[in-house]
């Protein structure tokens, strides 16, 4: 230890006060020691957060060498010279599972025994090269870890990689490995399997050994592999499931979930196009089929009723799977519960907020109903059966929206949350198997489909993967290059004669056919904003609720009508009062100088006496005679163009609402009341959004 010696320090003091100059340099200099050093502890800050974000990886790293390839003449082992990561959830001999909790690796010992996905990995040449960084305990989705950093998504490095596979995900996306494992609950591999690029497979429900695997909820838990290509995750998948390389060959029919298409906002040309094209010169395919998924499962699932909302127009569509990702929730709580309570309570770990929220339900839940839970997921599975049979495949996005950007506020991810697990609740609860595949990217974000078959034909799905993986390719860069083709105005008379039979068959319940006509009427005459509303509503009945959004957002925009000129007299007033109108869009009136009054309370202009009317004074016309003409201007300016908005907005709202965007839907349905305030529909899906919301 250093000592100051007094008379040196005696001798500083006398000088300093002898020169006071002396102590602005003093403090000058500690000032600049100061700043160095802070600057120097936030460079290796910054540089060390970098580094963790950057690495998928979890220290220490290890590696474990594959099984001694067997002489010739034997066959060359299928995984040879292939390597391999694995989620810090598989147990390695001599290293602690960490569970992605440095709380859990903390009190815990070193496995004893490798598990064993990673031991027939190994005997099959493959090289293991490290566990990988997952959310904490096996929750969440998103793949950000506070104690061990967020893998950076190699396709787009300022968002979320999805997880809770995370680090597995980004190994393969970032060539660091050929293939990777993670456990799928929830979607935690299918997920960010999407979001950053690669194939992820998720196979049947049991059907690849949990040995030496840690549990979250046995019910849901799968081995799931992300692979660089169709080729490799066909060798890996034949290794774990344990197949025959021999199986008869039959057709295949794809079968596109179209109402689920219309969750995200990408066009189909981008998503059912490049499939469907993808398939017409393979042979062994039947021609695709089409349904509305949502309604299938709602008709087949009786005991999802008590899970589902009490409105019967909120029965039907994606609040169905709503439902159903609730239910999986549900069982996956509980089960965490019966697995992890007596540790968490002793250990009392140290979680970030949304998995410590996940953990504290969790452990508070009840296994009351765990019976009619069950009974979901067997009614899911026999439903899924029913529809695909030995030869059916599922098709549907595999997300519902983009990945967030990183550190997204929790209330900015809740509807993220509700609209992807709506998603992955399909193939969690019915353990049917899903490999995901990318086609290619939209607004800069990668996408991707999924492809579904029935429990335990996973070879018929991993070998129609590998068959039209290419074609699927080869569509996605020709359409990633192809341009839309504009349409083409027409003749006026034409479009409203198709607008009527548009009319016609929307009365008389034919769907489809409504929309066929509205849509050429579209063609002949681009401008009008009720062809484009009526062919929302269309869309509606048919579940098709991203084109009915669309539909709406144009109606509403091409509604917007210039501000009317101001040359003639009566228009100066109209003009007036309809700028009045704009700041106050609830009510309005103007009053003269005698006792009539000009009142417009959102909905209606009228004339009326002023000691009848309870709408507060706004502004005076001097004259009586221009009330007819301001009344006729304003109902010719915007009249008839109110109702349309009215129409468009609640349409617009409901569309939203059932795609699960809550926060757009209220304001959808508060513009509504505001054009028309006394608009109950309006009223009563503002309430129940603001609901949802709190």
């Amino acid at each position: 230890m250093w000592k100051l010696h007094p008379q040196p320090l005696l001798a500083i003091k006398a000088n300093v006060s002898a020169n006071p100059k002396t102590w602005i340099v003093i403090g000058l200099t500690v000032a600049g020691i100061v700043v160095l050093a802070e600057t120097h502890r936030r460079r290796r800050r910054r540089t060390g957060t970098q580094i963790l974000l950057s690495e998928p990886f979890i220290e220490p790293r290890f590696q474990l060498l594959p099984f001694p390839q067997p002489p010739p003449p034997a066959a060359t082992q299928p995984l040879a010279s292939l390597s391999f990561a694995v989620s810090d959830i598989f147990d390695v001999k001599g290293y602690v599972t960490g569970f992605g909790s440095p709380d859990w690796a903390r009190t815990h010992e070193a496995a004893t025994k490798t598990a064993f996905v990673v031991t027939a990995l190994l005997k099959n040449g493959a090289t293991c090269v490290g566990h990988t960084v997952m959310d904490e305990l096996n929750f969440g989705i998103t793949g950000e870890n506070v104690h061990y950093g967020t893998p950076v998504n190699p396709e787009l490095q300022s968002h979320i990689p999805g997880g809770s596979s995370s680090g597995s995900a980004v190994a393969v996306a970032a060539g660091l490995v050929d293939f990777a494992l993670g456990i799928d609950t929830t979607g935690c591999v299918r997920i960010p399997a999407s979001f950053c690029g690669v194939i992820g497979y998720r196979p049947s429900h049991g059907a690849v050994s949990m040995l030496g695997v840690l549990p979250n909820s046995q019910s849901l838990d799968a081995v799931g592999i992300f692979a660089c290509n169709p080729s490799i995750l066909r060798r890996v998948g034949h290794v774990l499931l344990q197949l025959n390389s021999v199986e008869p060959k039959r057709a295949r029919c794809l079968i596109f979930a179209d109402d689920l298409f219309q969750l995200p906002k990408i066009p189909t040309e981008k998503t059912v196009h490049v499939v469907s094209k993808a398939i017409e010169h393979l042979s062994g395919y039947q021609p695709p089929k089409h349904m509305n998924f949502s309604q299938y499962i709602a008709s087949n699932v009786p005991s999802l009723k008590a899970f589902r909302e009490d409105s019967t127009k909120r029965q039907n569509g994606v609040f169905t799977l709503k439902a159903l990702s609730s239910v999986m929730l549900l069982i996956q709580s509980c089960e965490f519960k019966t697995n992890h309570e007596e540790w968490v309570k002793s250990a009392k770990p140290k979680l970030g907020p949304d998995v410590s929220d996940r953990v504290r339900a969790a452990i508070n839940s009840t296994n009351e109903n765990m019976k009619t839970l069950y009974k979901v997921r067997t009614e899911m599975r026999a439903a899924l059966q029913s529809l695909l049979k030995d030869d059916g495949i599922l098709v549907i996005p595999t997300v519902a929206d983009p990945p967030l950007k990183l550190n997204t506020k929790k209330g900015g991810s809740s509807e993220f949350n509700d609209r992807t697990l709506a998603l992955t609740s399909i193939v969690s609860m019915s353990g049917c198997c899903q490999v995901t595949v990318p086609v290619g990217k939209h607004n800069d974000c990668p996408i991707s489909v999924s492809f579904i078959a029935f429990h335990g034909v996973d070879k018929f799905l991993l070998d129609t993967v590998l068959d039209m993986y290419s074609s699927v390719q080869e569509k996605v860069s020709i359409t990633s290059h192809s341009l839309p083709l504009p349409d083409t105005n027409g003749n006026m008379d034409a479009s409203e004669l198709l607008k009527e039979k548009g009319n016609a068959a929307f009365k008389g319940r034919q769907w489809n056919k409504a929309v066929n006509y509205y849509t050429e009427a579209i063609k002949l005459n681009m401008m009008s904003a009720t062809y484009y509303s009526n062919r929302a509503a269309a869309y509606l009945e048919l579940g098709c609720f991203q084109q009915a959004e669309e539909d709406c957002s144009k109606a509403i925009s091409l509604d917007k009508k210039p501000t009317p000129p101001t040359k003639h007299p009566h228009l100066c007033y109209t003009h007036f009062v309809y700028v009045l109108m704009l700041h106050r869009p609830t009510f309005c009136v103007i009053q003269h100088r005698r006792p009539y009054c000009l009142a417009y309370d959102g909905h209606t202009i009228r004339r009326m006496h002023s000691s009848t009317s309870s709408i507060p004074l706004i502004g005076y016309v001097h004259r009586v005679e221009e009330f007819s003409l301001i009344v006729k201007g304003l109902h010719k300016y915007i009249g008839s163009s109110s109702p349309l908005n009215v129409k468009a907005y609640l349409r617009r709202g409901t569309a939203r609402e059932s795609l699960l965007c809550y926060k757009e839907a209220a304001q959808d349905f508060k513009h509504a009341l505001v054009l028309e305030p006394q608009n109950k529909v309006a009223s009563l899906a503002e309430k129940r959004l603001k609901k949802l919301l709190s």
